[in-house]
């Protein structure tokens, strides 16, 4: 990493976060094909609770193609502001698409039931999570019920007589 983007980090990490945001704007005007600075300035604009500034700059770091474990976090932050902001459609085809592309990232799914449950999905919002608990879980309870909390979770609604 550069000496340049490395200051930019520590900035932003030490809340200096527009002095970071400024910097890492005229970085990505320097060089607006380095889809990594694209990915930074997106996250910068965010730390600023900028989330319509930072939109462009994480779909352009997308499309311009990142390392995996950086696209898994551009799709996260791209899907998570596109939430914060209400388009919630937006939001839930770009977690489908990174689930699509990482099914193990099961910290997106949790956004993506998030999203689910905005969009008035509940019940597949709580399959969702339900599903991601026991993926993910080392609490005995959770592990002794792991398979009635799979039976149930896409049962949610339905009774037994």
């Amino acid at each position: 990493m550069d000496k340049r983007l490395q200051h930019i980090i520590t900035l932003r990490e030490n809340g200096r976060l527009e002095e970071a945001n400024q910097l890492m704007v005229a970085l990505v005007q320097e060089k607006p094909e380095n889809a990594y600075y694209q990915f930074q300035c997106a996250w910068t604009y965010d730390s600023l609770g900028k989330e319509k500034e930072a939109i462009p700059h994480y779909e352009k770091a997308i499309q311009l193609g990142l390392k995996p474990e950086i696209l898994l976090d551009a799709y996260l932050g791209l899907g998570s502001t596109y939430r914060t902001l209400g388009q919630y459609e937006q939001a839930k085809r770009i977690f489908e698409q990174a689930i699509s592309e990482f099914p193990e990232a099961e910290h997106l799914k949790v956004f993506y039931a998030i999203t689910l449950y905005n969009l008035g999905e509940h019940s597949m919002a709580m399959e969702t999570l339900l599903n991601t608990i026991i993926h993910t879980t080392n609490h005995e309870g959770i592990k002794d019920y792991r398979k009635a909390i799979k039976f149930y979770s896409d049962k949610l609604d339905r009774t037994w007589e």
